[in-house]
This record gives structure tokens, sequence and C-alpha cells, in this order.
């Protein structure tokens, strides 16, 4: 299997060929090409080129598939007795890439020709769709095939319950002549 450690945004990614990663946003259109430099480390059946710190002449080409959001985050702000609250949402920005190919060391690709742009794109749309249904599927019947546990009952004998003292009477009033 060959991949590649690659650096985007100042963070660390393994780029297998024909997989799509997904990385911080890049100003780069839809459909375009770009060069990955910044090569840490590749491999290629066996043959590891390490870098110091990148690997000398190693570029991983990827294709830019779409720009996505991420998650939902909820950033709530709370300071208790003083009436605060501040409620704020965030969506990372990411960019859907893949890759094509991987150059060594030499800056050649191996023998092993990658997959035409056409039918990687397709597949990995495939891929993608199906992994989304997939996965809300998973927890909704994780969630129904999950056997509900038995109330806990407790072990200890109960005690007898202690009788409940009188309640007090109020004062009596004080009365004033004039």
């Amino acid at each position: 299997m060959k991949y590649a450690i690659v650096e985007s945004g100042g963070k660390q990614y393994k780029a297998v060929e024909g997989r799509v990663i997904e990385v911080d946003r890049l100003d780069v259109e839809v459909g375009k090409s770009i060069d990955l430099t910044d090569v840490f480390l590749v491999s290629d059946e066996g043959d590891i080129a390490v870098g110091t710190p990148k690997v000398a002449g190693a570029k991983v080409t990827v294709t830019v598939s779409e720009h996505i959001l991420g998650p939902k985050l909820i950033i709530f702000k709370y300071r208790a007795k003083q009436r605060y609250r501040v409620k704020t949402g965030h969506r990372q920005p990411y960019t859907r890439l893949l890759i094509e190919t991987i150059a060594g060391k030499d800056g050649k690709v191996s023998e092993k020709k990658a997959e035409p742009k056409a039918e990687v794109a397709a597949a990995t749309a495939e891929v993608v769709a199906e992994k989304k249904p997939a996965a809300k599927a998973k927890t909704k019947t994780a969630a129904k095939t999950t056997p509900k546990a038995a109330p806990k009952t407790k072990s200890a004998p109960k005690t007898a319950a202690k009788p409940k003292a009188a309640p007090k009477k109020p004062a009596a009033k004080k009365t004033t002549k004039k």
C-alpha cells in the first residue's frame, strides 16, 4: 500500500492513493488539481523515505472534490447568579481532497498507475453517500436492539417508619388595651 504523510494547514494527514481526506478549508475551486509539496514520509510497498524534515522532490497530487462544513458545535457561556447566558454555534469549514498520485523522493510515480479521475471521483461519491445514511441507521438500530436494564431493587430490609412529631401550635397574640 502506497501512502504519504503530508501537511496542510499546520496539521499532518495520512494520504493513501484513491482515498479522500478532509483538511481545513483551502481557497481552491472544486475540480481543480493541486500539489501538496510538504511531504514528511513516503512509503511504497516497504520502501520508506523519511524526510529531515521534508522529503526532497516528493509531492502528492490531489483534486478538490468539495467544500463542506463540519458538525455543529454549541458554545454556551454561563455565569451563576449573574443572569449571564450566551449560546452560540460554530461549524468549521473543510475541503475534501481526493488523493490521485503520490510521487516519491525522486519525483516519479510508481509503476502502478492510479485509477482514472472520473472513475475514482464517482466511486468516492458513492462511498461518501453510502457512509452518511449507514452511520445514522447504525445508531438507530443499535439503540433499538439494546435490551433495557431491569430496575434496581434494594436488597436491604425496610426499617419501620418513625412516628411524626405533632405540629407546633402558634403563639397566642397579645392584645393591648388603650
